[in-house]
């Protein structure tokens, strides 16, 4: 059975890290009277959910006929889904979360006793979006707790602070932005003024920038700026309404607010972004 007392143990001397972790648990041997009933059902979902630590977004729960709950609970981090089965006094739960500061044993636990189920197993354990310094998935059919594994969603931070690198880079391809902001100069300048303050670099100087108009497709302006351990290039193409950035720092940071930070400013409709740590 899951002990919540169990001293928790290193499986994997090098960590790896995944864009989310996805965790299938089974609940045998629960209280009929309560999978039968989907208020219940939720408020206990809620419950695992804020003890966890999620940040709930919302929920959404529908009760079969004669009987049977299904539901979902939409947090921040990503969701805990249920499906209840009366007639077997079983429930099958899936939490997903794209964040390492969820405490799953809680979510486990606070769930098996709302349930009064008498036996619980994690069938499946899986790391989703494994990035190359990550292992593959793992499966186990046990009781055992299983956040022992060292892989986990990734923290950028946490990633720099273990691996101890010179400096990170990230590329954002920012689409769909605003034609007036991507042709304005002015614009550009503060734009590269302002990340460099989000990295705790002070720009005292104006940003250079290069319009190109050879071809049609070349059309638009380009930047280049480099402070200290900060370095940032960029370029607007006026054909695509895209940007293409290229930022790198010395100073920790986490890539994807770095990114959200460039979509909100350009009033992006989406971003990609890949991440590489210097050593």
């Amino acid at each position: 059975m899951l002990d919540k007392n169990k001293k928790r143990t290193v499986c994997h001397p090098d960590p790896g890290f995944a864009l989310g972790r996805h965790i299938t648990i089974e609940y045998y041997d629960c209280a009929s009277d309560v999978l039968l009933d989907k208020d219940r059902v939720e408020s206990i979902l809620l419950k695992a959910a804020r003890e966890s630590g999620a940040t709930i977004i919302s929920s959404s729960f529908h009760q079969f006929e004669p009987q049977g709950v299904s539901g979902v609970i939409i947090i921040a981090e990503s969701h805990f889904t249920v499906h209840a089965w009366p007639e077997h006094d079983y429930a099958a739960v899936d939490i997903f979360t794209c964040a390492d500061n969820i405490d799953l044993d809680t979510a486990i636990h606070s769930i098996k006793a709302q349930f009064s189920s008498r036996r619980v197993v994690i069938s499946s354990d899986q790391n989703r979006g494994v990035l190359p310094s990550g292992v593959g998935s793992c499966m186990t059919n046990s009781d055992e707790k299983v956040m022992d594994r060292r892989t986990r969603p990734i923290v950028w931070k946490k990633v720099y602070e273990n691996t101890n690198p010179w400096g990170m880079s990230t590329s954002v391809d920012i689409y769909g932005c605003s034609p007036d902001m991507i042709k304005d100069p002015d614009c550009i300048k503060n734009f590269v003024t302002r990340v460099g303050g989000t990295l705790g670099i002070i720009d005292t100087e104006n940003a250079p920038l290069v319009y190109y108009d050879e071809t049609e497709t070349a059309a638009g302006f380009s930047t280049t700026r480099s402070i200290e351990t900060f370095g940032i290039s960029g370029h607007f193409a006026r054909v695509t309404n895209a940007a293409y950035l290229d930022l790198f720092s010395c100073n920790k940071y986490e890539p994807r607010e770095l990114a959200e930070f460039c979509l909100s400013y350009f009033r992006g409709s989406h971003y990609k972004m890949q991440v590489a740590l210097r050593h």
